[in-house]
């Protein structure tokens, strides 16, 4: 396949990971299409830390320092008994020694808009439901809502946990009988969270956010199966958010009979409301003097921003069939999985069947490994948020942990460090060497043959 011969790619869902792989197709000349189902985008969420794992690409695109003004460094985060008594201060600052950057946190609603800002609007389509996908002679095709039909080579499911594009392809797959059984079982989770950003606030009445480095305040529930608490962000607004630990793992399903239109960003105003009330008691530490609770944040907040989310555990073993691919759920893992895919269909040499297989396969092979550490990781936590004897053992095991065993630990989050192979690569600094990252490898290779000058005849 040439530079001018291209695959056409339909990406359904303009989350972070969907605005990501379309900027990065935008830098490549690979020709997209995104359509998003929400006919708006409503500035929900709380915040993301972001760090070297994705500053060295958002350098490569030019958004760095937009990303920087945005964001808020991230030095420390404390942890609270829920009297606001202390229980832990863990440092982050190790991270700028081992990668030359540092970590911000960004509000979620900020680092959306400078992603959107990547993509031309005439390139995103919002308001588009997807029906159906179909392939069919080569191609691929998607039927949205509104009666219009898109034919494209590949078709990439960048649309969260409740995937359109997941679904009709296990559909097609459960019907040949090619779905392996664990990838048939309903989405389980443990946790449901409350989440939201306030209006900009005074300094003068709220000095925390004077702070030039983010206050990240995170209270364990004493008697109660919640964690909750905020963070400062560059904007002079504390976004927080609020974590029900359920005494057992559930499923949505189970939760609701059937989920209208397999939107999982928001239940109901009224059910955000509930939570709402139920938690708003709930102590803080503003370093001002005043007994603050959460629900202070809430009535600082548009309630119309206010959003209550699950929070899903479970990695799918089934990341694509024929021309259709799937990314993960998650900001982070998201954008990962599109800086691979990427760089893998950018060196993709035809647009063949056979050779989409293969990048596909090798995106997974690159991928998985990964997610699961992340999706381990993740676990790791929830024990230490868990109630009861096993709780309590890993809270006194991360709260009285020796320093070197923590540099050990935070060494380990910052190995992946990926970068984009067709744009100039950013000099890698610090003292822990990246991971290989074989799409970027890929990529690169092919890059660096095209930049070569033609041969003289």
């Amino acid at each position: 396949m040439s530079t001018n011969d291209k695959p056409t790619v339909l990406i359904v869902g303009a989350g972070l990971g969907g605005l990501l792989l379309g900027a990065l197709f935008e830098k490549s000349g690979v020709p997209y299409t995104i359509f998003e189902r929400a006919a708006t985008v409503k500035p929900l969420g709380s915040a993301l830390a972001v760090g070297p794992t994705l500053l060295p690409v958002f350098q490569q695109i030019g958004i760095y320092d937009d990303i920087v003004a945005a964001g808020k460094p991230l030095t420390h985060t404390r942890a609270y008994k829920e009297s606001l008594e202390v229980i832990k201060a863990t440092d982050y600052r190790p991270v700028e020694e081992y990668t030359g950057y540092g970590n911000y946190i960004i509000a979620r609603p900020a680092l959306y808009d400078i992603m959107l800002g990547q993509v031309p609007a005439h390139k995103i389509h919002f308001g588009h439901r997807v029906l159906n996908i179909s392939e069919e002679d080569g191609k691929v095709a998607i039927h949205l809502s509104n009666n219009q039909t898109y034919e494209g080579d590949i078709i990439v499911g960048a649309d969260g946990a409740y995937s359109a594009v997941r679904q009709r392809m296990y559909e097609k797959l459960k019907a040949k009988g090619q779905l392996p059984k664990e990838d048939q079982e309903d989405l389980p989770f443990s946790c449901t969270c409350l989440v939201g950003q306030t209006k900009v606030l005074d300094p003068e009445e709220f000095p925390i956010i004077k702070e030039p480095v983010c206050q990240f305040r995170a209270v364990l529930g004493a008697d109660k199966p919640y964690t909750w608490g905020f963070m400062t962000t560059a904007s002079n607004t504390l976004t927080w958010s609020v974590i029900h630990h359920l005494s057992k793992t559930t499923t949505k399903e189970a939760v609701q009979q059937r989920f209208r239109n397999n939107d999982n960003a928001e239940w109901s105003n009224h059910s955000a409301a509930a939570m709402c009330d139920e938690t708003r008691d709930f102590p803080l530490q503003l370093d001002d003097g005043k007994k603050r609770t959460m629900g202070d944040l809430y009535d600082l907040t548009n309630k119309e921003y206010i959003s209550k989310v699950m929070l899903e555990e479970k990695v799918f073993t089934t990341w694509h069939h024929g021309r259709y691919v799937l990314m993960g759920d998650g900001a982070v893992t998201a954008m990962h999985d599109a800086i691979a895919l990427a760089n893998l269909i950018y060196a993709m040499p035809t647009g063949t069947s056979d050779d989409i297989t293969k990048i596909f396969e090798e995106y997974k092979t690159e991928r998985y490994p990964a997610v699961m550490e992340s999706f381990k990781n993740s676990q790791v936590m929830g024990k230490r948020l868990a109630k009861g004897i096993i709780g309590a053992m890993f809270l006194f095991l991360l709260t009285n942990m020796p320093m070197w065993l923590w540099r050990i630990m935070l060494a380990k989050t910052v190995r992946h460090r990926p970068q984009v192979g067709f744009i100039k690569p950013i000099p890698y600094m610090g003292t822990v060497v990246p991971t290989m990252s074989p799409s970027e490898q890929k990529a690169r290779a092919v890059f660096e043959k095209q930049q070569q000058p033609a041969a003289s005849v």
